[in-house]
């Protein structure tokens, strides 16, 4: 008999397509999808259920159809539909935290994955410059979708221990991008203007939606030989970007700003509905955040279809072009960088890196 599998998060974009993916695996039997708001997208021939994981519901269906395996990815920084950040909130931690309980009741279950993020590294001034799965963070978020990870991550911790007979693996994804991707980094990156911090040019990484959909599809099933996929690992493209070439590439100009600033362009943004550029978000893009993937690559047995350009290039392909060439963009970023006030920001000079070449390291 074939596993049978259960997906949170349906609704979501990439819920879907990953609920699409696993019936194709010949040793899944059955898919179980589930969301509280019913999908706007075909989920082929899985069942949809419709369930809060944020109440204990869950454990029923968990029961009534024999799960063994759970693919938990509703941990988001954006909510589904009209949602705010309160809902967001519930969801990635009362969720998680209900989803555990039941696990930890369902004996059938053999087998779970959870979606975070980079996030629980923080982004700070003193930052190492690549993190690995054992670095601590320099200082623990202190609110947002960075902080739901922290804890998210705490629970599955804890449930690992309850249920050491359940193999756990957990999924840290740098900033997802792609033609169809949904967070509030490719909002702000799909801004006509892309507000930035003065005398910042943070590093940046990027993974592919196609390569998260991969990843889960190894993480869920059982491991190949020579591989592990139990753990917690890092899934990130090769290399990094600065935030300057982003901007290059984009064709879009980037206007500076002292940090206060920044926070007063950020609430306005907020306000009128157009990104969610939270203070998590203006950290990342001052200080910028690098993750090793070679636990990845060794113990898991994944290596990703596109690097961080590549991820990058195909999200720029599907934005269209931006008010500028990008030989405008960079000429622009140039003069800037000649000027005598360059870099007075302290960190990263701000303009320091423009060129269009990769910075190093890998990150590999």
């Amino acid at each position: 008999m074939g596993k049978v599998v259960l997906v949170t998060g349906a609704a979501r974009q990439l819920g879907g397509r990953f609920v699409r993916r696993i019936q194709c695996d010949p040793g899944v039997d059955r898919v179980i999808a589930v969301d509280a708001v019913a999908p706007g997208h075909s989920l082929g021939g899985a069942d949809f259920v419709t369930a809060d994981i944020r109440q204990p519901a869950i454990a029923r269906v968990l029961a009534e159809h024999s799960v063994d395996t759970v693919v938990h990815l509703d941990v988001s920084a954006k909510a589904v539909g009209t949602g705010g950040r309160t809902t967001v909130k519930e969801t990635n931690v009362i969720g998680t935290m209900q989803l555990l309980g039941a696990c930890q009741k369902a004996p059938s279950v053999r087998r779970l994955v959870v979606k975070s993020s980079t996030n629980v590294y923080g982004s700070a001034p003193r930052d190492p410059a690549v993190f690995t799965e054992t670095t601590p963070p320099k200082s623990l978020p202190s609110g947002g979708f960075a902080k739901d990870v922290v804890e998210v991550e705490g629970y599955v911790r804890g449930f690992a221990r309850r249920r050491p007979d359940v193999a756990v693996c957990v999924l840290r994804f740098a900033n997802i991008l792609g033609p169809r991707a949904d967070s509030p980094l490719a909002d702000y990156l799909s801004l006509p203007v892309l507000p930035t911090v003065f005398g910042y040019d943070p590093r940046l990484q990027f993974v592919h939606e196609d390569d998260v959909v991969d990843v889960l599809g190894v993480a869920s099933g059982e491991p190949g030989r020579g591989t592990l996929n139990s753990g917690t690992f890092n899934i990130a493209g090769d290399g990094v970007l600065l935030l300057s070439q982003c901007s290059r590439r984009l064709g879009r100009p980037t206007v500076p700003l002292l940090l206060p600033a920044v926070t007063w362009v950020g609430q306005a943004l907020r306000t009128v509905g157009m990104t969610d550029f939270s203070p998590e978000q203006i950290r990342l893009l001052t200080h910028g955040r690098v993750v090793s993937t070679v636990q990845m690559r060794e113990t898991l047995g994944f290596h990703p279809r596109f690097g961080t350009a590549e991820t990058f290039a195909e999200f720029a392909r599907s934005q269209g072009p931006g008010l500028m060439p990008p030989e405008a963009v960079g000429r622009a970023v140039d003069r800037l960088a000649a000027a005598p006030f360059a870099g007075a920001g302290g960190g990263v000079p701000g303009i320091t890196g423009a060129g269009d070449t990769e910075p190093s390291p890998s990150a590999r």
